[in-house]
């Protein structure tokens, strides 16, 4: 990697290519016990001793509630397409069910028509991993009635946004929520059960389907989806023991997740792996979570490789590792989005997150973050690579326009292409930003010269 020149793609993307930036309320908004706001998992989470690295929350973040329309112009300075946002339900809906908040829902209004004005295409995400307390107290995402307050949900924010907005998604990252929250406690609402994160996964893709069913019933007009994260998996040798676990953790993470929004079933070798431990799923259910998608959304940091007794170390990788200790790989990108294409009938596909945590740099006002910025643009370039492929990609989105509360991180690993100063809140535009926005003049410009 060149210090001081990141590497540049010089691929013209499509006319209609939709370039943009992404966020998420819990880690942006602050504003915790503002204006009628409920608690969410993540603040209980939070309060957990030692859940956080760094013994933070999300009471304050960015404080984005606050400073959205500050937030919104640099959005539009930098010339993208489309903001990619979350709802908080426990800020529009204190409970998760009954009652809905006002200045809640009035709150989302302004961040919507505030978009609009400045020419950026709003794309929604119901679920960014902040459930209702409330809701979590009653049996959360393993109980199957969350999936129906769930549907309930989907349609008040429709019926409130709906006109206005270009995408809905409907969960961010399933294997997130029932993975690392329900199987390895790493993440809210911490718990520690196999057979219950199965569960959950089951309920949030069927919650998924019956809330685009639900969706479509009452009109609404945006295109809706949801987004996986999802990576290649390859063993770390050819030794049948490596290639096997490597076959698992690809049913486990991709393939648990794309066959029954695709195929209508969980794949035959994961359900037999997991043995008692499969989720109860009822008659119905599978044809709920094959509902049609109008596209697909994928966030990709970088590649895992497998090995049956976890020796593998990422360090030997030869690789560069971001401040997350995850190895930079951007030819992952390319193939992964031509596995997808070969293996399922896809919808148009978007990349839905795509960045990386480095340490930045102050000299002179600025901030130099050469590592992000080559980061980001070589995985633009390996969007391209699939592109040229036949992949049917239609989007890229940047995580994360600001630095953020970064789960059970804290604030100590920053993503953000804006650099923000959480003691003063002041926003710096790092390197990376200027030259994403530098990039997007220029594909602006490509688009004129066709």
């Amino acid at each position: 990697m060149n210090a001081t020149a990141p590497f540049h793609p010089g691929h013209a993307f499509p006319h209609d290519f939709v370039w943009g930036v992404a966020t998420s309320a819990y880690q942006i908004e602050g504003a915790a016990a503002v204006d009628g706001r409920g608690p969410s998992v993540w603040d209980s989470f939070c309060a957990v001793p030692g859940a956080i690295a760094d013994g933070s929350n999300g009471d304050v973040a960015c404080d984005h509630y606050h400073r959205w329309a500050q937030d919104l112009d640099l959005i539009r300075d930098l010339g993208v397409d489309a903001y990619r946002f979350s709802v908080s339900w426990p800020r529009v809906q204190p409970d998760g069910m009954g009652a809905w908040n006002p200045k809640g829902l009035a709150f989302y209004e302004r961040l919507v028509d505030g978009l609009l004005a400045r020419g950026i295409k709003p794309y929604l995400t119901l679920n960014h991993w902040d459930l209702p307390d409330a809701l979590q107290a009653r049996g959360g995402w393993a109980a199957r009635d969350t999936v129906h307050r769930f549907v309930d949900y989907a349609l008040q924010m429709d019926r409130h946004l709906g006109d206005r907005i270009a995408s809905i998604t409907s969960h961010n990252e399933p294997w997130v929520m029932a993975t690392l929250g329900h199987e390895t406690g790493l993440f809210a609402p911490g718990i520690k059960h196999r057979a219950t994160a199965m569960q959950v996964a089951h309920h949030l893709m069927l919650s998924h389907g019956l809330a685009l069913q639900a969706l479509r019933a009452q009109g609404c007009q945006a295109r809706l989806g949801i987004v996986l994260n999802l990576s290649p998996i390859r063993a770390a040798t050819d030794r049948p023991e490596d290639i096997a676990q490597a076959r698992l953790e690809d049913g486990r993470s991709v393939r648990w997740y794309m066959d029954p929004l695709l195929r209508g079933a969980y794949p035959d070798d994961v359900l037999q792996h997991l043995g008692a431990d499969a989720p109860q799923v009822e008659a119905g259910d599978m044809a709920a979570i094959q509902t049609p998608l109008d596209f697909l959304g994928l966030n990709y940091y970088t590649r895992s490789v497998v090995s049956a007794d976890g020796s593998w170390d990422v360090k030997t990788s030869g690789k560069p590792l971001t401040d997350m200790g995850w190895e930079v790989y951007p030819e992952g990108l390319t193939e992964l989005l031509l596995r997808l294409h070969r293996d399922w009938p896809l919808p148009p596909l978007y990349v839905k997150e795509n960045g990386a945590a480095f340490k930045d740099v102050f000299a002179d006002g600025r901030v130099h973050d050469v590592e992000r910025t080559d980061y980001i643009a070589r995985h633009i370039a390996a969007v391209g690579d699939a592109l040229r492929q036949g992949v049917p990609v239609v989007g890229y989105m940047v995580w994360s326009l600001l630095d953020n509360f970064e789960w059970a991180s804290g604030y100590a690993k920053r993503f953000g292409i804006v650099h923000v100063d959480y003691a003063t809140q002041q926003r710096t535009l790092k390197d990376s930003a200027l030259w994403y926005r530098d990039f997007l003049r220029a594909q602006k410009l490509a688009r004129a010269a066709r």
